[in-house]
């Protein structure tokens, strides 16, 4: 049985759904196939493929014109088409594997994110009720919000770090140099999720998301030494925190890790060569249509090697790129989310009341209604057999 729910507010109007600037709102108003800009790659292959067809109304010219003679024989096209397609073929296999990965990268940060937000608000609390405990029970909740905004300003950190705009200049296939001068150090994006009084190490070789990791895990031992995390729970968290530098890592990788340049030297001589070669095999049999035709195939061969290129470093702000502004901005506004919640019932001011009298604050996603009271207007949930 198949399940389906839309969310809906009191008036009846649809309210923010999760991954609202992720996901796609308008329809598309054009077909794919007659769009030309925003997103396609006709920008990047227009001057080969120009390039291309004036060299084959040049042979077609000389041959139909001054009699040049210049056909060869038509037998030649397969034998070298087979040879671009397999370079083809092995150059956007790779380069989407790339993209996929580092996405997949991406989704395992975003896991690590919300599954240690969700142990840090259930289990970072005292069940003792004495003021003393009330009064470190503030600077505790404190110390948990701070540590959740870090976990998501690691989050903006890959995603800045891996553009090179937080201090490091990162060229693919070489060291990650300091470059002041063309870095770009505007960070106020999530200025307010750094820990105050921050100094960045980006000029010593130290990128900020492993940097950041430490705050996390000095938490995490001050959690297990007051007693919120058992020893198991507190090995799950750090085995969290480890994929989350993991896949960093993994991303890293992906970034400064090109194709050989040698693949890319061959592929763009032997895409020219057989550009050029086409007009001479097509020009006896098809005269000045040679000259539409050979532009055709160019254009197809010169796009597929040319959506291998956009997909390569899938980490850019291209429109072919990952989202990771999107996707960062709506794991930001869950994990406030879940922060704001935990306020009212267990970290708020009202929480600390209820806590104060009880040992622990109240239910989250309750509305404050008490246990299996209805809050209106919030969920509809359709089952479809």
């Amino acid at each position: 049985m198949a399940g389906s729910y839309d969310t809906f507010s009191e008036a009846g109007k649809r309210r923010r759904q999760p991954f609202a600037k992720t996901s796609r709102h308008k329809p598309r108003r054009w077909p794919l196939a007659l769009r030309f800009a925003k997103g396609a790659i006709h920008g990047t292959i227009v001057v080969p493929v120009v390039l291309h067809a004036l060299f084959a109304a040049l042979i077609v010219y000389i041959d139909q014109c001054l009699n040049g003679h210049l056909g060869l024989p038509a037998s030649i096209i397969p034998s070298l088409s087979i040879v671009v397609g397999l370079m083809l073929v092995f150059r956007n296999q790779t380069s989407y594997n790339r993209f996929w990965d580092g996405r997949n990268d991406l989704t395992v940060i975003i896991t690590s994110v919300r599954n240690l937000t969700r142990m840090f608000l259930s289990c970072s609390y005292s069940t003792s009720s004495t003021n003393d405990a009330f009064t470190a029970r503030c600077a505790d909740r404190a110390d948990t919000e701070r540590t959740i905004r870090i976990l998501v300003a690691i989050l903006y950190a890959v995603k800045y770090h891996l553009r090179s705009d937080w201090g490091a200049v990162i060229t693919p296939g070489t060291a990650m140099n300091s470059s002041p001068a063309n870095a770009t150090f505007d960070h106020q994006e999530y200025d307010d999720l750094l820990p105050a009084g921050l100094v960045g190490m980006d000029d010593k070789g130290l990128g900020l998301p492993l940097q950041l990791t430490f705050f996390v895990e000095q938490y995490i031992k001050r959690g297990h030494d007051k007693g919120w995390f058992h020893a198991p729970q507190a090995s799950q968290m750090q085995v969290q925190l480890s994929k989350m530098v993991d896949a960093y890592g993994r991303m890293e990788t992906i970034r400064l890790t090109p194709i050989p340049v040698a693949h890319l030297i061959h592929q763009k001589q032997v895409l020219s060569l057989f550009g050029m070669v086409l007009p001479f095999a097509m020009v006896d049999e098809m005269g000045w249509w040679a000259v539409p035709i050979v532009t055709l195939v160019i254009f197809t061969l010169y796009g597929i090697e040319g959506i291998g290129s956009s997909l390569e470093d899938p980490f850019g702000y291209d429109r072919n790129d990952i989202k990771m502004d999107a996707i960062a901005e709506d794991i930001r506004s869950e994990v406030m989310v879940l922060v704001e919640e935990w306020r009212r019932v267990g970290g708020g001011e009202e929480g600390d009341k209820d806590w104060q009298g009880k040992g622990v604050g109240g239910e989250m996603f309750m509305g404050g209604r008490g246990e299996g009271a209805k809050v209106p207007g919030v969920r509809v949930v359709r089952f479809e057999g």
